[in-house]
């Protein structure tokens, strides 16, 4: 394994919001890992989902948000996975990307985002102002076992994941649990986030722990708008799918481009919805200052009342009746008399003219004469009609900044797993096709099959990027490191020959003796980087010499013998 290809197998063991943007495969692969893993697999046993079997796709998925929500936190701790430097992060990068390019697509390397993003300040708001010299966090992605492992750490009582984990989590489980076609998973990486585009119905978008239907896009909640940040005002940096990727600064794109085409019109046209009552209702949901301009006109006892559109607006609110929708009636039903008057309010619009308005000339506000139509309609009553328009055609229509279609399209063989198939099956399958797909051979490094990968890459990555469990023991011998490691519990968070890596034998407390092992190692390297450390796994047992010698035993029934000579990276195996 050259320079360059170990680079990329153990970022595939680590996984970092920097490896994967420098080598874009790796999101898809860590997707075939979490289908690969018997964890969701397991979930379609539960009787929340047994009783769904035969139900639609759709209902499946609205009940595995639901399961997400309340099985997965959302982890906002960015140290979680140690702390590394910009400097060494640029150094091991500059033979894929320059400083500059880096740094304009990753908010860890000073990627700002656009005027929207210096408004909230964003790097305040994602907790990463603090980071203003040379150190930042790892920021690691997690598999569905360490996401799951989580329950054994300290401070969290479920299931955790910041949001690529939660995206790629989401994409398996869509496949296995929901039946839904990876070809109809579409992945979309910004620098401050990941989502998916599941093409289902009008179209379906997964954010967090949470999805966003065409109809909750277009609600003008603040959940709603949240969901909106990244695709309103971010470049993607990435599109994955189950054909390839396309990434934003290289000239290859490996996914097949009738699959990008038609994701960018099915985005697009979820993103998009024409003027009615109930949109116009959700626009000023979301942009009170314009409430004040409008007022609801009802009928009672064969006379006109009206009110404020403010008023109606806070009685919305806790409420579960909803403005212009079926519930409308019921809502107005709850509004106090005393908050009517018996005739129109002076310098407001009445809804029900806009209505009226909007289906006779049926403004399109994609268009400048759309535009002037509707400017028309609201002037003199609300100030700077231009402005207002413009802000409502925004709210109606965004346009997505995915990478430019115009690419060199590499030909590649794609995923093809179909949706009947067993966890058995994927795993056979995965494997066949590792030699022409690298996208399923980084698959099978991510899922740390040890019984088929070069374990170069694993042990690479454990002795070069695990900080937490070297600061962890930074206050113990090694002795006193061995004592610990022997109270933990032995029970690895991956089943079968499987293995951990050091920071996530730190951060859970619980590990085979094999991985103890190679948490041992890691600490002794760093210590000691001129000692020649021999690792001999025997099935049941295993030895760590460095010169003492530190017995451990193993469930994983592995056979290997492992030199790692003082002064050198690359591991000798055998």
């Amino acid at each position: 394994m050259n320079a360059k290809d170990l680079e990329k197998y153990t970022s595939a063991i680590t996984l970092s919001d920097m490896e994967i943007f420098v080598f874009p495969e790796l999101m898809y692969s860590l997707v075939l890992a979490n289908i690969m893993s018997p964890i969701i697999w397991g979930w379609r046993d539960l009787d929340c989902f047994k009783k769904l079997e035969g139900k639609s796709s759709y209902r499946k998925l609205m009940r595995l948000k639901q399961f997400i929500i309340d099985e997965f936190e959302f982890n906002l701790d960015l140290e979680t996975w140690g702390l590394t430097s910009k400097a060494n992060e640029l150094k091991r990068f500059e033979g894929f990307l320059s400083a500059d390019e880096i740094g304009g697509s990753n908010a860890l390397f000073g990627y700002q985002g656009d005027k929207y993003y210096f408004d909230v300040d964003i790097r305040r708001h994602f907790g990463l102002d603090k980071y203003d010299s040379d150190v930042i966090p790892y920021w690691k992605t997690e598999t569905i076992e360490a996401m799951d492992a989580f329950r054994h750490k300290p401070g969290y009582s479920s299931a955790a994941g910041e949001c690529v984990s939660l995206a790629a989590l989401y994409a398996a489980a869509a496949f296995i649990v929901c039946g839904i076609p990876l070809e109809d998973i579409y992945m979309i990486l910004t620098p401050l986030h990941s989502q998916n585009f599941i093409d289902l119905r009008d179209g379906i978008l997964t954010n967090n722990r949470r999805l966003v239907t065409k109809t909750m896009w277009f609600n003008g909640t603040a959940i709603s708008n949240k969901a909106q940040r990244a695709l309103r005002n971010e470049n993607a940096t990435i599109v994955a799918h189950s054909t390839g990727y396309i990434h934003c600064l290289y000239e290859d794109a490996t996914i097949d481009r009738k699959a990008y085409e038609h994701f960018g019109g099915r985005l697009a046209s979820y993103l998009k919805a024409d003027i009615s009552l109930s949109l116009f209702a959700s626009f000023l949901r979301t942009n009170r200052q314009y409430q004040q301009y409008f007022q609801v006109c009802r009928e009672c006892h064969g006379k006109a009342h009206f009110l404020k559109a403010e008023v109606l607006f806070h009685y919305e609110h806790g409420s579960n009746y909803r403005i212009a929708d079926k519930t409308f009636e019921k809502l107005l039903a709850d509004v106090s008399d005393e908050d009517f008057v018996g005739y129109e309010l002076p310098g407001r619009i009445r809804c029900d003219r806009i209505e009226e308005f909007v289906a006779e000339d049926q403004p399109d506000l994609t268009t400048p004469e759309g535009k002037s139509a509707f400017k028309s309609f609201v002037e003199p009553t609300v100030p700077d009609g231009r402005r207002f328009v413009e802000e409502l055609a925004d709210f109606l229509c965004t346009a997505p900044r995915l990478p430019a279609s115009e690419k060199n399209y590499v030909p590649t063989n794609p995923i093809q797993i179909p949706v009947d198939y067993t966890r058995r099956q994927v795993i056979d399958y995965v494997r066949s096709i590792r030699s022409d797909n690298t996208t399923a051979e980084l698959a099978l490094y991510a899922y740390r099959d040890m019984q088929t990968c070069d374990w170069t890459a694993f042990v690479a990555a454990a002795l070069q990027r695990n900080p937490v469990s070297i600061e962890m023991t930074s206050e113990m011998s090694i002795d006193q490191v061995y004592a610990w490691l022997g109270e933990m519990g032995c029970t690895s968070i991956y089943e079968g020959a499987r293995l951990a890596q050091p920071d996530e034998v730190a951060n859970y407390k619980t590990a085979d003796g094999l991985e103890k092992a190679f948490f041992l190692a890691n600490v002794i390297r760093q210590r000691r980087p001129d000692r020649d450390i021999e690792i001999i796994a025997e099935k049941t047992s295993v030895t760590l010499t460095s010169p003492d010698q530190y017995s451990f035993e193993s469930d994983k029934a592995l056979k290997k013998k492992v030199l790692i000579s003082g002064g050198k990276t690359t591991p000798i195996l055998s």
